[in-house]
């Protein structure tokens, strides 16, 4: 997969991908990264790529030629990109949406924005404007790497074990289950006696009722009943039973 990303911070980004996953993609063929620097397409010897708003207001504004400039260099070599702006106002990333964008595979270029915000000419310029929640940040580097960390993650091959992705929280519409390691016992807390019994059947059992009841606790938005199977279904229901019968034994 091609990804470019544009911003005028790129070791950000380089250092990132040069590091567990992330580099292991690039080295293996998986991803091919290009980074822009944005400030290269300035057209002032002080490569300035912000200036004050019109109307007033605080703070600086990316400019839109050096941003014009780099989305052209890019596509001189004929490859057609997917266009997606990092912004507040774009529509929210999910799981579903990263699947989406790693099954196409198409080529992906990522504009980070800065300052207060990018003049309004860019949206003219892009296919779409992600955001991953509604707070703020210094830049649009970090959504940026979010975006590319979870998309490559589940290109097959990426992973050592290709069950990894899939089983991810979001991948089933639900989180993931609980997970444990050595050491068995710790401070008085064990490992659930069902996780050792070996019985895959059951484990697998259990995992799915964990997942689904830390779903219903934590994020119960997630859970969409028509999209369970039978077993999902029946499990959910068995918790909330549960759940009810708890609340009247506190009353």
């Amino acid at each position: 997969m091609k990804i470019d990303v544009l911003t005028i911070f790129p070791e950000m980004i380089r250092s990132y991908m040069t590091q567990s996953i992330m580099a292991r993609a690039i080295q293996k063929g998986f991803v091919e990264l290009n980074v822009t620097n944005i400030r290269d397409f300035a057209a002032d010897k002080a490569r300035s790529v912000d200036d004050y708003p019109y109307g007033g207001g605080p703070g600086m504004v990316m400019k839109i030629e050096p941003v014009f400039n780099a989305l052209k260099a890019l596509h001189l070599d004929g490859i057609k990109r997917h266009v997606v702006l990092t912004t507040p106002q774009g529509s929210v990333f999910v799981q579903s949406k990263a699947q989406e964008m790693a099954a196409g595979a198409k080529p992906l270029a990522i504009i980070c924005g800065r300052y207060e915000g990018i003049d309004e000419r860019i949206l003219e310029l892009v296919n779409e404007e992600i955001s991953i929640g509604d707070y703020v940040l210094t830049g649009g580097e970090l959504p940026a790497l979010v975006i590319i960390d979870s998309i490559v993650r589940l290109i097959p091959g990426v992973l050592g074990d290709s069950r990894s992705g899939v089983e991810d929280s979001f991948s089933s519409g639900y989180l993931d289950y609980p997970h444990y390691t050595r050491p068995e016992e710790f401070q008085g807390q064990r490992v659930p006696p069902v996780l050792l019994s070996g019985h895959h059947k059951e484990i697998n059992r259990w995992r799915i009722k964990q997942a689904l009841k830390k779903t219903l606790q934590h994020k119960p938005s997630l859970i969409d009943a028509g999209v369970l199977n039978e077993e999902e279904r029946k499990t959910l229901k068995e918790i909330k039973e549960e759940i009810e019968n708890e609340l009247s034994n506190c009353i």
